[in-house]
C-alpha cells in the first residue's frame, strides 16, 4: 500500500463514517426517548435514495402510495380512540394531515415526476414523501406498545423491518439505482485530490450533527426530548407528552435516514435492501456509544468507516465480518463494566 492508496481509503472511510455517524445518532436518539432499537432505520435510507433516483429518472416513485395507505391506518386508529374520548377536533386535524394531504400528493407527484426539475427540488419532494412515514410508523406500530419491554419493542422492530423491506421490493424493484453527484469535480489540498462530492457528504453530515446539537440544547422541543430520554415518567408529570416526544423522535429519525440515503446514493449503488446493511453499521456505532452517548457514537462511526475502508483493501471478502466482529469486544467490555438494571427500574 502506498500513500496514494492510503489517502483514497482514508477518504472513503471518512465519508462512510460520516453517514454511519448520522445513523448512529438517530438510533441513539430513538432508543433514548422511546426505548426502541430502531432496526428499520436502514429502510429509510433506501426509501430516500431510491425515491430520489426515480424522480431524477422522471419516474413516479411507488413511495407515494405508502403515504395514503399508512395515513388511512392512522386515521382509523384515531377514529377508534375518538369514539371513546369524543374529541372530534383532533380527528379533523388527523384526517387533514394523514389522509387529505397524502391523497392530494397522489395527484401532484406524477406531474412533478414528469417534469425535469433541479436536483434540489427532487430532494425536497423525496423528503416530503419519506419523512412523514416516520411519525405514521410510530403511531401504527410503537405508540400502542409504548409501555412494553425493550424485548417486545425489539421484536416489533424486526417485524417492521421485514414489512418495509418487502414494500421496498414492490415499490422499487430488484434493480440497483444511483443518483448524480450533488457537486462535481475534485479539490486538491496539497496532499492529494479529494472528491468534491465526498467533501459535500462530510460537511453536510457535520452541519446536520451541529444542527441537532443546537436543537437539543436551545429549543423547547429539543429539551422536551432530552427530558423524556432521562425520565419518561418524570416528563409526563411535568406536562411533556411522551406521545409527542415519540412522534417527533421518529420524524427526526426518518429525516436523518432519508438524508443519509440521498448523500450516499451518488457514491454507491442502492438496492431495495441495501439500507439494512448500512443501518447495521450505524447500529455498531451506536453500540460503541452505549446507545446513550452521541459523541462516542459519532467517534465509533468514524472508526467503523475507516475499518471498513482499509479492510476492503486487505481482505475485501471479509470486510463485513471484520466490521461486525468489532461489536463483540465492545459488548464484552460493556457487560463487564456496566451494572445490570432491571427494565422496570
Amino acid at each position: 500500500m502506498d500513500f496514494t492508496i492510503a489517502l483514497i481509503l482514508l477518504q472513503d472511510g471518512i465519508v462512510n463514517g460520516a453517514i454511519y455517524a448520522l445513523l448512529g445518532l438517530a438510533l441513539v436518539l430513538v432508543f433514548a426517548v422511546t426505548r426502541v432499537i430502531f432496526i428499520p432505520q436502514g429502510e429509510f435510507v433506501a426509501f430516500g435514495a431510491l425515491t430520489l433516483a426515480m424522480l431524477i429518472e422522471n419516474k413516479t416513485p411507488g413511495t407515494m402510495w405508502l403515504l395514503p395507505l399508512a395515513g388511512l391506518v392512522v386515521f382509523l386508529m384515531e377514529l377508534r380512540d375518538t369514539l371513546r374520548t369524543q374529541d372530534w377536533r383532533k380527528l379533523f386535524k388527523t384526517g387533514l394531515l394523514y389522509v387529505a394531504l397524502p391523497v392530494a400528493m397522489l395527484w401532484v407527484i406524477p406531474q412533478l415526476a414528469a417534469a425535469k426539475l433541479p436536483l434540489w427540488v427532487d430532494v425536497l419532494i423525496s423528503m416530503a414523501m419519506v419523512v412523514p412515514l416516520g411519525p405514521m410508523l410510530y403511531r401504527i406500530a410503537y405508540q400502542p406498545l409504548a409501555e412494553a419491554t425493550v424485548l417486545v419493542l425489539l421484536i416489533v422492530s424486526v417485524a417492521v423491518h421485514f414489512a418495509l423491506t418487502g414494500l421496498a421490493l414492490v415499490f422499487f424493484g430488484a434493480e440497483g439505482w444511483r443518483t448524480p453527484a450533488f457537486i462535481d469535480g475534485t479539490i486538491d489540498f496539497g496532499i492529494g485530490p479529494w472528491s468534491a462530492q465526498s467533501l459535500f457528504v462530510v460537511l453536510t453530515s457535520a452541519l446536520m450533527i451541529a444542527a441537532l446539537w443546537l436543537f437539543f440544547g436551545h429549543t423547547l422541543y429539543g429539551r422536551a426530548l432530552r427530558a423524556t430520554a432521562v425520565n419518561r415518567r418524570g416528563a409526563r408529570l411535568v406536562g411533556i407528552s411522551t406521545k409527542m416526544s415519540g412522534s417527533l423522535t421518529f420524524t427526526l429519525a426518518a429525516f436523518i435516514g432519508a438524508l443519509s440515503g440521498m448523500l450516499i446514493a451518488p457514491v454507491t449503488t442502492i438496492y431495495y435492501d441495501t439500507g439494512f446493511l448500512i443501518g447495521l453499521k450505524g447500529f455498531v456505532a451506536a453500540i460503541i456509544g452505549g446507545m446513550a452517548s452521541y459523541p462516542v457514537a459519532a467517534i465509533g462511526a468514524v472508526l467503523v468507516g475507516l475499518l471498513e475502508a482499509f479492510s476492503s483493501f486487505w481482505a475485501s471478502a471479509y470486510k463485513e465480518v471484520i466490521v461486525f466482529t468489532l461489536i463483540i469486544p465492545v459488548l464484552l467490555w460493556r457487560s463487564l463494566t456496566t451494572h445490570h438494571v432491571e427494565d422496570e427500574e
